[in-house]
């Protein structure tokens, strides 16, 4: 009874782990579909992507490159600067 049990609370956190994934990827989908618009690029490949990039002058690099750090970066093992001051 324990046994089937556990398997069944395992086999529901599996299925919301496999939804929360599905959720990213979905997201991260949408911002790279909304980057290859709003910067014109018609092929969506990432040496269209690259393409572009070389065309780009430093100012649109650097917001470029700013976009991608705000939206791919890491959320886990940040430190609190707030303790510090």
């Amino acid at each position: 009874m324990k046994n089937s049990a556990l398997k069944g609370a395992l086999g529901a956190l599996a299925v919301v782990g496999v939804a929360l994934a599905a959720k990213k990827i979905g997201q991260r989908k949408r911002f790279m579909k909304g980057i290859f618009n709003e910067y014109g690029i018609k092929e969506r490949s990432p040496f269209a992507l690259a393409d572009k990039i070389r065309e780009m002058n430093d100012e649109q690099y650097q917001e470029l490159k700013g976009k991608f750090k705000k939206e791919f970066s890491s959320r886990c093992c940040r430190k609190d600067n707030t303790a510090e001051a």
